[in-house]
């Protein structure tokens, strides 16, 4: 009979245990269901909580601490944990499940026999929370996902899935894939990349990827991202790492850098600030079009260093 478990990677987030996994725990499932909580070494009272929780009533409770800090090394200990599992479900820390979530990842991964399932991702927003210039176009680098209201089989990179809500047949795991270190994200840094890489190791690999609308949670986002820096600190991030681990070889480079990743950075610079001057609606969208491209311009650099090809 097929079994479930529901990995949780957490830090720090002590408060929002108790109301996520009491969400959880009404959640309805043809089969039996355990809940496991990775703790990456959190310094609040996680393992307190974590405690209280597990000798609580409902699905089953155990957690786990890992040491090693980041996202990445808690993704993996989560696989670890959960290979004697049939299925496996992710869901971050600061979300909660809407009702039939677990239903439709199970019936996604069971009847349709899909590898993989991802669902709707909303971020809710208290009165007057929202800033003017956080546009529906940019709440996609919040996490937010929505594909439409019907189901259908992904093919290519144009409807992606997260980790923030997906689930997989952990069989597809057998063969030691994992999540990837170079994209490993600590603490409060804002982009990792571990799981869009995974997203591309899946369709290189042609396994079975489903959309579940009715597979659906809530993402509370912490008030500290509603800010421009934020998304322009993201996207620097997301293009250094781009540039450090996939930067590919041209024929005139300096310091491992293309003169044309240069004057494309610039041009998109100089876009932003005029956006910015005549009050644009997209001018913080295209700033982070050339925070990326300074940042894989940085990435480049950064490993042409490490790479120690001389000088300039």
């Amino acid at each position: 009979m097929a079994t479930m478990t529901v990995s949780v990677c957490t830090y720090n987030r002590a408060d929002r245990l108790p109301d996520l996994v009491a969400a959880l725990r009404r959640q309805e499932c043809p089969v039996t269901f355990e809940i496991l909580i990775v703790d990456n070494n959190s310094s609040d009272d996680t393992q307190r909580v974590l405690a209280e929780l597990a000798a609580g009533e409902g699905a089953t409770l155990r957690f786990v601490r890992e040491m090693v800090p980041g996202i990445v090394p808690a993704r993996n200990r989560a696989l670890e944990e959960c290979l004697g599992s049939t299925y496996m479900v992710f869901m971050d820390d600061d979300e909660i499940p809407k009702p039939g979530m677990l239903a439709a990842a199970f019936d996604a991964l069971e009847r349709e026999a899909a590898d993989c399932v991802g669902g709707r991702v909303k971020v809710p927003f208290e009165p007057g929370e929202r800033p003017e210039w956080l546009l529906d176009e940019l709440l996609g680098f919040l996490a937010e996902l929505d594909h439409g209201p019907e189901p259908f089989w992904i093919t290519d990179h144009t409807t992606p899935i997260w980790t923030s809500n997906a689930a997989y047949r952990m069989a597809i795991f057998g063969d030691g894939l994992r999540f990837d270190n170079r994209y490993n994200r600590v603490g409060k840094a804002g982009f990792g990349g571990e799981d869009a890489m995974m997203f591309e190791t899946l369709l290189k690999r042609q396994v079975k990827i489903r959309y579940r609308p009715d597979m659906e949670v809530e993402h509370h986002v912490e008030k500290w991202r509603f800010t421009r820096s934020y998304f322009f600190k993201l996207h620097y991030t997301a293009g250094s790492k781009v540039g450090r681990w996939q930067n590919s070889i041209y024929p005139r480079m300096a310091c491992g850098v293309p003169p044309f990743m240069v004057a494309q950075a610039l041009r998109q610079l100089a876009i932003a600030l005029q956006m910015f001057a005549t009050g644009d609606s997209h001018a913080v969208r295209q700033g982070m079009k050339a925070t990326y491209a300074f940042g894989l311009i940085a990435g480049r650099f950064r490993k042409w260093r490490e790479e120690g090809k001389g000088v300039c």
